[in-house]
């Protein structure tokens, strides 16, 4: 891993990162924020977020990008490395009074060039559908907050679906909701439809069709994120406890469950295939999750503090699996014949099937590497490759190739060494998928505890710690044993695996990118984008994308 900047402080903003597939550099006349591209002061607002669409533009310029900075809300036509963006021209902007957008999501399905479905959620609870092309505000759903009184955390709109979407809230409820149907002038009432360790599922009970459909409660404190499967059947949620729980979702019924090393889970995402999860939250950690094993087969160690984002690279992910024969492994099919009510909908990512593939007769695996990437309070940006000798450890070359790894990572690294020198990089440089599977090292518990003392654990970036009361100390303390007790139970089973008792990655890439708490991380076909509390989207080219039209195009403003 090439270091940019060569030898400067750490603390500086790096512009560019290398790579295995070569040089991904920022592009500043890419970025989008505020038209007056002042910094926000984001001190006791919400996330900046981030919602892309493609409304199938016959231009060329299908893209459209949402962005909410405090109480605003802008659209843009999103020309990511091909053209210069003109923040004087929003396609439409919208400043909120008494509440703040905190998320918000396109429906794919109804998007035109005319006409797109933004679902927009808001701190006080309310969910507003508008059109932003049209500059229609059609309907508002939790207007008098009879359903939810608290922010609204996560938004989606179900896969598949024209009209049904999902609301997650702080209180650790969601909701089901349908476009068509209103939310009646009274509290709903709720009917038990299901219930399990930890969660309940409701549907409300009423004379006419109204909303919500159902109410989930999930585990205890707020359920901070979910993310629909790539086939839209199971439904994977991070909460405030610690939990990922992994729902099949027409079933509501529970498929499998992780608990974080320690604090919340923030952030939640699935690998292209459907086969693996990564979570992360305040334990600064990304945890790879196997859905079909339902267990953690890996850890990484890279942030500093609270990871707030996590995504897979759906074209950096790849399998090399040549003229060998290959097929499904058995339980693909297996795990998806228990959900009965989805079969009308299709798997959305057929493409990627070939990712599920594994050679059936032969006693090596396909050649397979996931590419993900993280982003967290701490203000960096890593990537991680999670290769098959961390998937497939039973097998006889990957036991040597993991063993060899963990051997070589015993010894404590020398003082004063930065994250970044520690990964090998002897094969950063090659496209041989099998050496490459070394671009990161296994650390060992002792050394990861060592580290973790003597570093500065930067929790002064967390809103959290902003925003904390004498008051909520309090009901930190008095809910403190509890949680220390649960802890106890979990760790060293196969919720909660010991640190030595998992692979601990290294980042491929570790840098500092912004100036403040990044939140947002999403991969597109020619780049990456990020975007920090301060309101500002960057564009980050991919090898080869970048279009020259300037000699300043990789220098921060």
């Amino acid at each position: 891993m090439a270091a940019e900047g060569g030898g400067k402080e750490m603390n500086e903003i790096k512009t560019q990162f290398t790579t295995r597939e070569g040089v991904y550099k920022l592009l500043t006349h890419s970025e989008y924020s505020r038209p007056n591209r002042v910094p926000f002061n984001s001190q006791g607002s919400n996330p900046v977020k981030v919602s892309f669409v493609n409304v199938n533009d016959q231009s060329g310029n299908g893209d459209r990008i949402c962005f909410n900075v405090g109480r605003e809300l802008y659209f843009y036509i999103y020309k990511g490395v091909r053209k210069a963006a003109d923040l004087s021209k929003p396609i439409d902007k919208r400043i909120y009074k008494g509440t703040q957008p905190t998320c918000h999501d396109f429906n794919p399905l109804t998007a035109t060039a005319e006409s797109v479905s933004l679902l927009v959620g808001f701190s006080a609870g309310q969910v507003q559908l508008i059109d932003p092309i049209k500059k229609e505000t059609s309907k508002l759903f939790n207007e008098e907050r009879l359903i939810d009184k608290s922010r609204v955390t996560c938004v989606r709109w179900v896969p598949g679906s024209e009209s049904l979407f999902l609301v997650a809230h702080s209180s650790g409820s969601m909701y089901l909701y349908n476009v068509e149907n209103t939310c009646g002038t009274t509290a709903p009432h709720y009917q038990l439809l299901k219930q399990g360790e930890n969660y309940a599922v409701h549907t409300c009970k009423s004379k006419s069709a109204r909303n919500p459909l159902l109410r989930w409660t999930v585990g205890e404190g707020a359920l901070n994120e979910f993310a629909f499967s790539p086939d839209g059947k199971f439904l994977a949620c991070a909460s405030q406890d610690g939990f990922l729980r992994v729902f099949g979702f027409d079933a509501a019924e529970l498929h499998g469950t992780m608990k974080s090393y320690f604090g919340g889970l923030l952030c939640v995402c699935w690998s292209p295939d459907g086969r693996y999860i990564v979570a992360g939250g305040e334990d600064d950690l990304v945890t790879v999750w196997s859905f079909l094993d339902c267990r953690v087969i890996a850890r990484g160690h890279g942030h500093k503090s609270w990871v707030s984002v996590v995504a897979f690279d759906h074209c950096t992910t790849s399998v090399e699996d040549g003229d060998l024969p290959a097929e499904f492994s058995g339980s693909d099919e297996d795990f998806h014949e228990q959900n009965h009510f989805g079969a009308g909908r299709d798997r959305a990512n057929s493409s990627h099937s070939r990712l599920s593939k594994r050679n059936s007769t032969d006693s090596r695996p396909v050649s397979v590497t996931y590419r993900f990437g993280s982003v967290g309070q701490d203000t960096q940006l890593c990537l991680w490759d999670l290769t098959e000798d961390i998937l497939f450890p039973h097998l006889p070359l990957s036991r040597t190739r993991t063993h060899t790894n963990v051997m070589s990572a015993t010894s404590p690294p020398a003082t004063g060494q930065t994250p970044s020198t520690l990964t090998p990089n002897s094969n950063t440089g090659s496209s041989n998928s099998s050496s490459s599977t070394t671009t990161f090292a296994t650390l060992s518990l002792h050394d990861s505890r060592k580290e973790r003392h003597e570093k500065d654990h930067k929790r002064n970036h967390s809103m959290g710690h902003i925003s904390s009361k004498s008051s909520d100390k309090l009901n930190q303390l008095s809910s403190s044993k509890m949680a220390k007790a649960d802890a106890a139970k979990t760790l060293g089973t196969t919720l909660c695996p010991r640190m030595e008792e998992v692979p601990l990655l290294e980042p491929l890439v570790c840098k500092k990118i912004a100036h403040e708490r990044l939140t947002v991380l999403i991969f597109l076909e020619d780049c990456l984008v990020t975007a920090c509390q301060e309101g500002f989207v960057c564009t980050w080219a991919r090898p080869g994308k970048v279009v020259s039209d300037g000699p300043h195009e990789n220098t921060l403003l």
